[in-house]
């Protein structure tokens, strides 16, 4: 069993969000002072770009809350936002929940033990497993399990979600996969999951409760596009690097033996 460890940061990457900005916190905030979760947990809001006021509220609960941090980039990305506070960071774990928080948050534990206790290298919610329980659309469920048929089918991947923006990574894992990951925005999931796995990193798959949130302003089709493009262009990559892509369970092997 791994020793539990002191710090984690909890990063919440923002986008024009000031409506529920604060709500959101203050739920997150709460949770972690009455779970009693053993870590040291900090909450990292990361607002990259927006101009509704995010900014202002951000500061504020900065400024009211113990252990609320907040970073502004002018850039817009999720991918960029996640990067940026990850690898700023100096914590054993981090992880990250969108600002919906259409994950429970019951499921945080499981994402920090599956790491420091059970020694995996990266936790993530997966709405598909049949233990999952998910409230949201018939046409978003089918897109979502199309979009990971497809990672799986060309990129012959063993992850089962890889878009639910509820994950958790270990700091070797940051540091060795994140300067790799391209993407700057919604793909940057994918990809960081795809170049551990084929590097032999362990992932686990969290079962979640999981309610869509009616107020999402993804944009399906763009969002789509740029997925494919994404998918293809890691596949090339893999192949040019001559990567074997049946061969995590031999890298995990010899990472263990080091």
């Amino acid at each position: 069993m791994s020793q539990l460890p002191a710090k984690v940061d909890i990063v919440i990457p923002v986008l024009n969000e000031a409506h529920v900005l604060r709500k959101s916190v203050e739920t997150v905030w709460q949770f972690l002072r009455s779970s009693r979760l053993p870590y040291d947990c900090e909450i990292v809001i990361v607002d990259n770009g927006s101009t509704d006021g995010t900014q202002k509220v951000a500061k504020e609960l900065s400024r009211e809350l113990s252990q609320v941090r907040f970073i502004h980039l002018v850039q817009r990305g999720r991918g960029r936002a996640l990067r940026s506070a990850w690898l700023q960071s100096k914590a054993d774990i981090v992880c990250y929940m969108d600002v919906d928080l259409s994950t429970g948050l019951d499921h945080l534990s499981d994402l920090l033990n599956a790491i420091a206790v059970d020694g995996y290298d990266i936790a993530t919610g997966s709405r598909l497993m049949r233990e999952s329980r998910t409230t949201r659309s018939v046409k978003r469920e089918f897109i979502s399990r199309c979009y990971n048929i497809m990672v799986k089918a060309v990129l012959l991947t063993r992850f089962s979600d890889a878009q639910c923006g509820f994950k958790a990574v270990s700091r070797r894992a940051v540091e060795a996969i994140v300067p790799k990951v391209e993407d700057q925005s919604w793909f940057f999931d994918t990809e960081l999951l795809v170049l551990a796995e084929k590097q032999g990193y362990r992932i686990k798959d969290v079962p979640v409760v999981w309610v869509e949130d009616d107020d999402s302003r993804v944009k399906i089709v763009k969002t789509g596009w740029e997925d494919i493009k994404g998918i293809l262009r890691l596949r090339w990559y893999l192949w040019s690097q001559r990567l074997d892509v049946s061969s995590v369970a031999d890298a995990d092997a010899d990472r263990r033996r080091l």
